[in-house]
């Protein structure tokens, strides 16, 4: 029903906007080609939509503002990293405290304790250790399996993604296990260090652990960084079932997940993981993450755990649980991310998806907007039930379209989705605001 050339010739003069709008950006980004790979400090910063990337001024609660004074509802929130809001008194109080009293010792503080029972009372799992990343993270829980199981596969979900962790960059391409596209210079085949299932088939999940080389599953509950996409009913508890019976650790990364709740999935929908990794909004921006495990898991760890070579064991870092970032933590879990939290924004989400599915009924498109908690995405198919499918739907050129519509108008959706997130700090006009400008899109594109 897209006209592609009305698309493109939209897209063009969006373009055009776009570098009108952003004077200060352009020079910045023109200065940066030099000095940075890319222009860029990080290769993610060049998906944004836009001829170059809008450099930021400053960020407070849900509102950025770039160094060309044009403000922004931020829909993205740091691809969940700000999840919180942005600017958080309370944390800002307490990173200049710390700074003050020493950022990193390789000691433990006393927050550490807090932040430990914390975590453990939201999620369900009594022991805690912390990392700078969810890909620390994972990579450690990784190394934690195999090092338990004696086993040497990993298995993952078909086009889902756990950070920069080399064994999970793997898609299926039919029966064979091959890197995921985009995945630049894999360490090693990941056919080999690897198993890809397709989500929400337990049959395929049964065959590929009964082979006995697994040492865990590693997975987030719905599937976030290929698009939105829920498991089917009971689909969860069969996986549990079926990790158990083969021998496989179950662990679940709730760094996106988060979204469902104060325990995330974990604790919404009653999972019972062998480990659960968290990271990204955990400590209201400043990088950390963190990773429970059961007490039979917890147990079996004890010991390598106080050996004599755990500092090369490839688990932890020197700025690993710093006094800042703890700090941080405790300051973030006690404020913030609580119920209440999510009373105020899951509703808007709950608002956002109702907008987004008018605009699409009321030109009877074929598209889809999917929710979990206080996060929300729009497909342009009908919902896909695994990461194949959604991949296969991926319409770049109408995702770029809108995405710069969108960011023209004041509206900062997530680059890598057609995907909102919300926080306490939001309101009903920013999601009408959204709807508005989501609707004028759609019938620019049909012509109307």
């Amino acid at each position: 029903m897209i006209a592609r050339a009305r698309l493109q010739s939209l897209h063009a003069e969006e373009e055009r906007r776009f570098v009108e709008l952003h004077p200060r950006s352009a020079t910045l980004a023109e200065q940066a080609r030099g000095p940075l790979l890319a222009g860029v400090p990080m290769p993610w910063m060049t998906r944004w939509p836009g001829a170059f990337p809008v450099f930021v001024e400053s960020a407070s609660g849900a509102r950025l503002v770039d160094v060309d004074g044009v403000e922004y509802v931020d829909l993205c929130l740091g691809d969940t990293g700000a999840m919180t809001g942005h600017a958080l008194p309370q944390v800002a109080e307490v990173i200049a405290e710390r700074a003050r009293t020493g950022i990193t010792t390789m000691l433990p503080s006393a927050d550490a304790v807090w932040v430990g029972e914390e975590l453990a009372r939201r999620f369900g799992l009594p022991t805690w250790q912390l990392a700078m990343s969810a890909t620390d993270a994972n990579r450690f829980v990784l190394r934690f399996a195999r090092y338990l199981t004696g086993r040497p596969r990993v298995a993952v979900f078909d086009w889902c993604y756990h950070g920069t962790v080399d064994e999970t960059l793997a898609v299926l391409d039919g029966d064979r296990v091959v890197p995921r596209p985009g995945a630049l210079g894999p360490q090693v085949d990941v056919a080999v260090t690897t198993a890809v299932v397709p989500f929400n088939d337990l049959d395929a999940l049964e065959r590929r652990l009964a082979e006995g080389d697994v040492a865990c599953l590693l997975m987030e509950p719905a599937l976030t960084n290929i698009g939105i996409v829920l498991p089917e009913e009971g689909y969860l508890a069969g996986v549990r079932e079926v990790t158990r019976r083969h021998g496989v650790l179950l662990i679940v990364d709730e760094t996106h997940t988060m979204c469902a709740g104060p325990g995330g999935c974990t604790a919404a929908w009653g999972l019972d993981p062998d480990l659960v990794v968290v990271g990204k909004a955990i400590a209201g921006g400043v990088p950390a993450a963190a990773y429970g495990m059961s007490a039979e898991v917890a147990g079996r760890l004890s010991g390598p755990m106080l050996g004599h070579e755990i500092d090369v064991a490839g688990v932890g870092g020197t700025l690993t649980a710093n006094a800042l970032a703890l700090a941080a933590v405790r300051a973030t879990l006690s404020t913030c991310l609580r119920e209440e939290d999510f009373a105020v924004a899951v509703p808007l989400a709950e608002r956002f998806t109702e907008g987004v599915a008018g605009v699409i009924a009321e030109h009877g498109l074929p598209w889809h907007v999917q929710r979990l908690g206080c996060r929300a995405e729009y497909w342009f198919c009908p919902p896909p039930r695994d990461g194949a499918a959604a991949a296969a739907a991926v319409d770049e050129e109408l995702e770029a379209f809108l995405h710069l519509w969108c960011l023209n108008r004041g509206v900062l959706l997530t680059p890598f989705h057609n995907m909102a997130l919300f926080s306490p700090h939001h309101t009903t006009a920013d999601v009408d605001r959204h709807t508005q400008v989501y609707a004028e899109a759609v019938a620019a594109l049909l012509g109307q």
